[in-house]
């Protein structure tokens, strides 16, 4: 059996590059973006869902506003778990089966809709939000919608829709964004009718109490089995699945996350979604609408943090005045307004997008995804900034004293993983930078391979020519330079102008930076990175003035608030898209380098020196902590036991 727990770095790229959608076979705003073509006719006028769709999302939303304001988060955060019948009642208003086609039992809601529902239950308290979103964004409904049998919709999607919760097992202890490492086997039975599932899966978001599972587990190959990564639905209850533990994590104290191991566990082979070594192509597909729950989320924690930041502002006086009539504040107050209207802009884009279906959304979804994760940590920060002493006491804390309870930290504590899971910010970036660079790739072909031979490259430089001579005469000149372009968004339109200039300089940057270092530039991480950023400022830009554009038709009083929110967003993502430019090639990247290689190999370590480190120690007060951490397993271990 081949060890996957040494894979070069080349097979690695192997196996993400064959999971990955190579073909475009729709249009794609955000890859033209970075082609340097501004598809306006892709966004605008921006999608809307028909008066029926609207209509019942309205009505099923009223239904879930009036129960969730009878929920309690702080019995949530203070329990560190949602209480039983807080998840019977999102069950008996239909929130597990929100995207689930009606026929099987499901609201048969749009994306749209399911995103607005995700930003209600989520001012309540976060883990509501991961709870609906673990099951229906990643778990058992989302990829069978997508790859499931009729036979294997008809048996689970009604189940899902009802309540039955599901979770999606991918990581493992050794192996996270690196699916070519994956370690749990499916092993085909001698009579060919089902397979045992061995290994261990980590931090599995709904995965303590699911009834439900999707599982990604490497069949090996043989006479008959093509092999490869596989999705499997597994009920959680069979035989050989232990939950190990319930995990405990700085933030979204309810979440419902541990570790389970599999042993011999015996799935029938008509579990199998999608057929064999198609499962990593079923997760990414997925993921390009699941990732935007994350971004629901945080525009939902946005448009809370607004809330709470005007009111503070305005009540708290010093020196004389409200505080937020202070610059220093203003300005924070400022970039929370102006980007909470980007973050919903971003997401409404994307989901509309999304229930169109006319448009491929992989790239808009990771934009969505990554950008908002970054822009909702730093407005909840700014928040407990403006709230100073208090935006760092605990809600609890505030009311024991007889203070209006505010959890501003809670909110900066549940926010910060959003940077991390589905994609954490440095792999989204890789994963963008892939698709944005795909027509570069696809033009220079040996260039861009470290591996290939003179020989090879040099027919390659001439294929890349020719591509070339056609692509970079139209990034010299267009509608961005022409004053009278875009009038019809009035004050808007400069930044529109803006973008279409920005986007074809993105574009050539990219093309001098393939230039420079061809093979290399997959190395050049930073650079990638900061490719990338500036897209998703441009992507933000667009959608704000779309949307702007399209409530000023709806409501002329709400458009001219919203255009100025939009001119005020567009004005503040500029100024990062300037920096970002600078950094391309004024950076300190190659010294990071070297400087981190030094401190890997050790150089450093005397600056260490000075502290301890508790675990390693040998102290009493060290026994008594490590005594705590296994008090918290026995605890979780009991939750467990009961809750199974």
């Amino acid at each position: 059996m081949t060890d996957h727990t040494q894979v070069t770095e080349k097979q690695a790229r192997a196996v993400a590059e064959e999971a990955r959608e190579s073909g475009w076979q729709k249009p794609s705003f955000a890859k033209e973006l970075y082609l340097g073509r501004f598809r306006m006719d892709l966004v605008h006028p921006h999608p809307r869902p028909s008066s029926e769709e609207a209509a019942k999302a309205e009505r099923f939303l009223t239904r879930l506003r009036e129960y969730c304001e009878t929920l309690d988060p702080a019995v949530i955060e203070r329990e560190a778990r949602i209480p039983d019948t807080y998840v019977k009642g999102l069950a008996e208003l239909g929130c597990f089966g929100i995207k689930i086609p009606e026929p099987y039992g499901g609201l048969g809601l749009t994306q749209v809709a399911y995103n607005q529902a995700l930003m209600l239950v989520g001012s309540v308290h976060s883990t509501l939000s991961v709870l609906l979103s673990a099951h229906q964004s990643i778990g058992v409904p989302e990829p069978l919608k997508l790859a499931g049998t009729p036979e294997q919709k008809e048996k689970y999607l009604p189940r899902c829709a009802k309540g039955a919760v599901s979770a999606f097992l991918l990581t493992e202890p050794d192996v996270g964004s690196d699916p070519a490492r994956l370690a749990t086997l499916a092993t085909p039975t001698s009579d060919g009718k089902a397979y045992e599932l061995d290994g261990v899966k980590l931090w599995t978001t709904n995965g303590v109490v699911a009834e439900l599972l999707v599982v990604m587990a490497r069949v090996p190959k043989s006479e008959g089995h093509p092999g490869g990564v596989t999705a499997f639905i597994v009920e959680a209850d069979s035989p050989g699945i232990t939950v190990e533990r319930r995990n405990a994590f700085m933030g979204l104290r309810g979440i419902e996350n541990g570790v389970t191991r599999f042993h011999k566990v015996r799935v029938p082979k008509e579990n199998v979604v999608g057929g064999e070594g198609k499962g990593l192509r079923i997760a990414l597909a997925t993921l390009n609408t699941g990732r935007l729950s994350v971004p629901a989320s945080c525009a939902g924690a946005g448009k809370w943090a607004l809330k709470i930041a005007r009111q503070w502002s305005a009540e708290r006086v010093q020196w004389g005045k409200p505080v937020g009539d202070h610059e220093a504040v203003a300005r924070k107050i400022s970039f929370i307004a102006a980007t909470t209207y980007a973050l919903e802009a971003v997401v409404d884009l994307s989901a509309h997008m999304a229930d169109e279906g006319r448009n491929d959304i992989r790239i808009e979804a990771a934009l969505a995804k990554l950008w908002a994760s970054e822009m909702a940590w730093l407005i909840a920060d700014e928040l407990v900034q403006i709230r100073g002493g208090r935006g760092y006491e605990t809600a609890e804390s505030l009311a024991a004293r007889g203070e209006r309870a505010v959890p501003a930290e809670q909110l900066l504590r549940d926010l910060r993983i959003n940077r991390i899971f589905e994609g954490s910010t440095e792999i989204m970036h890789l994963l963008i930078a892939r698709e944005a660079v795909d027509a570069h790739l696809g033009a220079a072909g040996d260039l861009a391979d470290a591996e290939a031979d003179l020989r090879s490259k040099a027919t390659a430089a001439a294929k890349a020519s020719g591509f070339y001579a056609r692509w970079l005469p139209q990034l010299v000149a267009g509608k961005g330079q022409l004053p009278t372009s875009f009038r019809e968004f009035g004050p808007l339109a400069g930044h529109l102008r803006f973008v279409e200039r920005t986007a074809r300089k993105l574009a050539r940057s990219t093309f001098y930076g393939m230039a420079r270092w061809q093979a290399g530039l997959e190395k050049r991480q930073a650079f990638l990175a900061r490719i990338v950023d500036i897209g998703a400022e441009l992507f933000a830009m667009s959608a704000s003035c779309v949307r702007a554009e399209m409530e000023r038709e709806d409501d002329a009083e709400r458009g001219a608030s919203a255009y100025e929110l939009a001119d005020a967003f567009c004005e503040q993502s500029r100024l990062r898209i300037a920096r970002l430019f600078d950094e391309l090639w004024y950076n300190t990247d190659s010294g990071d380098r070297r400087l981190a290689k030094a401190v890997l190999d050790g150089r450093y370590s005397w600056l260490e020196a000075g502290v301890l480190d508790p675990s390693e120690g040998t102290g009493p007060w060290i026994a008594d902590w490590r005594a705590g951490a296994s008090q918290h397993d026995n605890v979780a271990r009991r939750y467990l036991s009961a809750t199974r």
